[in-house]
């Protein structure tokens, strides 16, 4: 019988229930020696986390973190707040000796970051941050094929994600539902919300970037803030576009906005290299195109890999080959990679130290925009 690993949830949004999918899902599935139990959730208004415990079956309701953090029922907190809220919750949940599951980005800032390493390496407990693209198969079939050799040298990295739903002016800012449009909260706009997962995966597939050249913008300056009711300064980018090199020579090309009108999510990379290119798109994440130059000339081109077969990542843990899964399943793989390092007494990717390393990039790109010039990224 696999062994209880109680779960405290902070928060209760559009991740809490990803969350929560996950740790209902994961022991269906994997052979694990923990079982997740959902314990418990947090949030400010009792109702709603009721509301919320009752729909997900959480056990019990809390509306003070600090209350939730010190109940000795609790092994792990998964931190799912406004990002300037994480570094107070997860020092404290280190302090008290709980393992930390915590959502990205890290912090709101670099130092801010470090200090959160700090915390849980001297604390000694398992921690992850949710990059969870790094779980869609189709993507860790990528970096297997990276780590094989097939690209060989690598010239080219290329991402971007595409969003449009904070084009109206009349979309408010701050408060539930559009906090990440306040600089309070969120730290940063698309730089740190979505620039942060391609980074992410980036730094994964393709090692360190070393410097960075970036523009950003705020197409709209003002908007009312939920919590005042007052039309205040916007203070995060709506829009970034960003340049780079990587360790390794490869030249980075990366752009993010929330104004590309007709895209909801649109997340895609190219990698090109001395003998293969791959290229991945959120929109069709079970596939991955890859293209050999060292094929046959007469057959050479693009082929779509349909990535299910029982011999692809995590994908012999789901259904016969040929059916896909999808986007709720990069949670439940990143839940059982977690609970398996847990078991074996090493970390998975990417703990806190390792979103560390995105962090930086992310405080490099902010200041090159800020200066107008290149920024080196600090060593991490």
């Amino acid at each position: 019988m696999a062994k209880p690993l109680n779960v405290g949830m902070i928060g209760y949004g559009f991740m809490g229930r990803a969350h929560s999918n996950a740790y209902s899902q994961v022991s269906h599935f994997f052979d694990l020696e923990y079982r997740p139990v959902l314990k418990a959730v947090c949030a400010r208004s009792a109702d709603k986390a009721k509301e919320f415990a009752d729909r997900w079956g959480y056990e019990s309701i809390e509306t003070d973190w600090r209350k939730l953090i010190a109940r000795k029922d609790i092994d792990l907190i998964d931190v799912c707040t406004p990002n300037n809220t994480h570094a107070e919750i997860a020092t404290a949940a280190a302090k008290a000796g709980k393992m930390i599951l915590c959502e990205k980005p890290l912090a709101m800032n670099g130092p801010e970051g470090l200090k959160m390493v700090e915390a849980v390496e001297k604390a000694g407990v398992p921690n992850m941050v949710w990059y969870n693209y790094r779980r869609v198969p189709a993507v860790t079939l990528a970096k297997q094929l990276i780590d094989e050799g097939r690209l060989g040298k690598i010239f080219h990295y290329r991402a971007k994600f595409l969003q449009d739903w904070t084009i109206s002016p009349e979309v408010a800012q701050g408060g539930a539902g559009t906090w990440r449009l306040d600089a309070a909260a969120a730290g940063s706009g698309v730089t740190g919300d979505l620039l942060a997962h391609c980074i992410d995966t980036a730094l994964w597939l393709n090692g360190r970037l070393e410097t960075v050249s970036a523009l950003t913008e705020t197409f709209v300056k003002e908007r009312m803030h939920k919590l005042t009711g007052q039309v205040e300064k916007v203070g995060i980018d709506d829009a970034c576009i960003f340049m780079g090199r990587f360790q390794n020579g490869s030249l980075a090309s990366f752009e993010s906005t929330r104004y590309a009108r007709g895209h909801k999510a649109l997340y895609t990379f190219e990698i090109n290299g001395e003998h293969a290119s791959i290229f991945w798109d959120l929109h069709d994440l079970h596939r991955l195109q890859y293209f050999d130059h060292r094929d046959q000339g007469v057959v050479r081109g693009w082929r779509s890999i349909h990535v299910s077969d029982g011999d692809h990542p995590y994908m012999g843990k789901w259904w016969v080959p040929g059916l896909q899964i999808g986007y709720e399943h990069s949670f439940t793989h990143q839940v059982a990679d977690f609970l398996d390092g847990v078991a074996k007494g090493k970390p998975a990717m990417p703990d806190f130290r390792d979103a560390y390393r995105t962090q930086v990039v992310l405080d490099a790109i902010l200041d090159s925009a800020k200066g107008g010039n290149w920024a080196k990224v600090k060593e991490a």
